[in-house]
């Protein structure tokens, strides 16, 4: 041990030799995995109810791959499912889908697949191996709804409050109907400083504006004036909500709406639950059921997400 005084400045550049190095960031775990469920009072997707305006619950899980060879790039691959309530009875959707995620700085790219499988289902109407005729009401549905989605959707963070994100799906064969669908929408998110909140909460707005464009269906559903098949009337959807999230939790209160008349909700989604109504008849709707799936609905869920490497470590 040495004894002594040493300047200012020797003792300065003393401690900044025997300071302990700054700590390194831990580098991101090649594998993760992201899972979660939710409950809510209706399952709506793209504006039409899943659960005939019911409560559903839904889990999923998901496998991330972020390999060190390729920075800025997640792979993925996931499953989930929930609870409907479909013409044909399906015992639930259950989904399965996988993809990569690359990110530049603020923006981040998702491109991938999704399979929506529907087990179970019976068929109603002049189907093969159907089950009746028709359904009560006279809608015909088959008994397998299950298709493929590919999308691809770009978010752009502006700065911790400001995100917007624009993204377009499209399906081969919506539903199994014959008929092709293409999807497109914006979606702008405003987060709230964490000093408008209490402490732990976090809180945003969002809303999204979507368009939904279809082909022409297969013969199964065709109707007098147009035997072999019908043209699917395209849509708009818009949705706004709130979102509370503490902890693994967040709490989504939201308003959907689209504006599809009753005769073409009924068209698009052979409602097992429509009625007559006649101002409904129309040349692609000639039985005049009118459906209530695709109006106006307030929704509240709540779910939790985690992933094994920040959650349970």
């Amino acid at each position: 041990m040495v004894l002594g005084v040493s300047t200012g400045a020797g003792w300065a550049a003393d401690l900044a030799v025997k300071a302990p190095p700054a700590p390194v960031a831990a580098p991101t775990p090649e594998w993760d995995l992201a899972f979660g469920g939710a409950v809510g009072t209706d399952y709506n997707f793209r504006g039409i109810t899943q659960s005939d305006h019911r409560p559903y619950v839904g889990v999923y899980s998901e496998l991330r791959y972020n390999p060190t060879w390729l920075p800025n790039v997640q792979l993925y691959y996931g499953s989930g499912g929930e609870s409907i309530d479909f013409p044909n009875h399906a015992a639930a959707e259950v989904d399965f889908y996988g993809g990569f995620r690359p990110t530049f700085g603020a923006l981040a790219l998702d491109f991938g697949n999704w399979y929506y499988y529907y087990p179970g289902g019976q068929g109603f109407g002049n189907e093969a191996g159907a089950v009746a005729a028709a359904l009560p009401n006279g809608n015909v549905v088959k008994s397998k709804l299950s298709f493929d989605e590919w999308y691809a959707k770009a978010t752009y963070t502006f700065n911790d409050y400001v995100a917007l994100t624009g993204d377009v799906f499209y399906d081969p064969n919506w539903l199994n109907s014959g008929a092709y669908g293409t999807y497109a929408s914006g979606i702008l998110k405003l987060t709230a400083p964490s000093s408008w909140t209490p402490t732990g909460i976090g809180a945003s707005i969002s809303g999204e504006l979507g368009h939904y464009w279809f082909g022409t269906s297969d013969a199964f559903y065709g109707v007098p004036l147009f035997p072999a098949g019908v043209k699917y009337p395209e849509y708009t959807h818009w949705n706004v909500g709130l979102d509370f999230t503490w902890k693994v939790f967040t709490l989504d209160l939201r308003y959907y709406d689209t504006d599809l008349t009753k005769a073409n909700c009924n068209i698009l989604t052979s409602d097992h639950t429509a009625s007559f109504n006649a101002a409904s008849v129309t040349s692609t709707n000639p039985g005049g059921l009118a459906s209530n799936w695709c109006g106006a609905s307030f929704i509240a869920k709540l779910s939790a997400d985690l992933t094994v490497n920040t959650n349970l470590k």
